[in-house]
């Protein structure tokens, strides 16, 4: 009888975790890209039109481009995990938040406290129409995708109303400090903001319970309450943070095109945040979630697209490619294929199927 040595059995331990697909796919699209092209992921640096000195190539493009699908992955996680479902709105959200940054800028003289200022109105306006989910989900036991369907709806129109039925612009050097570079520092500021964030969210979750409560309600919400929880500050509070997570994710696009157009801002982005949490390995139906997991996923379907344009691909058919190779890795993830995968893999070592005894 052999015995398993230690790299066996972390081996073993790793393929069967919620990171093993995630990491995997990341691990194909690098060593996919290095073949194709070995200078892919090459880094330069060179001076924008600033004069600043600022780091370029790929791997920026990408850790830079999927800053706003990994700060609203992260929200959508503990959404998803508190409420067992999906909120739709979250594109809308932002282009609301946008649009109450974009009133503040425009009716200020732009500097650093302006700015944060802006961010704190676009955060409250935000948070409040997160909530209006939250009340519709936890108060009223709508389910999510059909509670944010108004807000998916009506969302964009109100934005367009904010500011008065145009498309204003915002043009300062100082909005670098959000959406592109800060003098002095060559990696781009969405990049630093990004890290800030998941630093701040682990420290919450870690050094709190709330992360225990979030998964607690989403796995079972009578046997939270019995023990003390309540489920509905619970969801609260996640649509709170979701409300945190779209105002950063719209004032940082707007900051990075200096203006705020409520049909194009985010467009779609909900669609991808869903699917960094599938791809992550968490549960579509709530409970147990493992926020790296979200987090890799937005950056692999960032890294997809990049690829995907370096190869030339078409606009209009980069969506139809990357559905498919999505569609790949959820179906791969899923709890059938690991279980078919692992009979198979049974069969191989020639052990024997396990037999269940009933007790009587």
């Amino acid at each position: 009888m052999s015995k398993s040595t230690p790299i066996s059995i972390k081996m073993k331990k790793f393929m069967q975790s919620q990171l093993a697909i995630p990491i995997l796919a990341l691990l194909v699209l690098v060593v996919f890209n290095l073949i194709r092209d070995p200078g892919f992921f090459s880094i330069a640096i060179k001076q924008n039109n600033l004069g600043n000195t600022v780091l370029t190539g790929n791997l920026i493009s990408i850790l830079n481009g999927a800053s706003e699908l990994v700060i609203l992955a992260i929200g959508m996680t503990l959404v998803t995990s508190a409420t067992k479902g999906q909120d739709i709105s979250i594109g809308a959200a932002a282009a609301i938040a946008g649009s109450i940054f974009v009133k503040v800028l425009r009716a200020n003289t732009i500097t650093i406290p302006v700015i944060f200022l802006g961010l704190i109105c676009a955060c409250l306006v935000a948070t409040i129409f997160c909530l209006f989910n939250g009340v519709l989900i936890a108060k009223f036991n709508i389910q999510p995708m059909i509670a944010s369907l108004i807000l998916f709806t009506a969302g964009r129109p109100i934005a367009y109303w904010i500011n008065g039925g145009a498309t204003p612009n915002v043009e300062s050097s100082l909005l670098g400090y959000l959406g592109g570079f800060i003098p002095h520092i060559a990696i781009p500021s969405p990049i630093l903001i990004v890290i800030l964030f998941i630093i701040l969210i682990m420290l919450v979750l870690k050094k709190t319970n709330l992360g225990l409560y979030i998964q607690a309600v989403g796995i079972n919400e009578r046997a939270a309450r019995l023990n003390g929880i309540n489920p509905i500050l619970m969801k609260m509070v996640v649509f709170v943070i979701l409300g945190v997570c779209v105002s950063l994710a719209g004032s940082m696009n707007v900051c990075r095109i200096g203006l705020i157009n409520h049909e194009t801002i985010l467009l779609d982005i909900e669609m991808d945040a869903i699917l960094a949490v599938a791809i992550g390995g968490n549960s579509l139906g709530g409970g147990k979630f493992k926020l790296s997991g979200s987090i890799i996923g937005a950056y692999i379907i960032q890294a997809l697209t990049i690829t995907l344009y370096a190869m030339k691909v078409s606009s209009t058919a980069v969506k139809a490619v990357k559905a498919v190779v999505i569609i790949a890795l959820v179906v791969i993830g899923s709890p059938v294929v690991k279980e078919m995968f692992g009979k198979f893999k049974n069969r191989l070592n020639g052990s024997p199927a396990k037999k269940v005894v009933e007790v009587k």
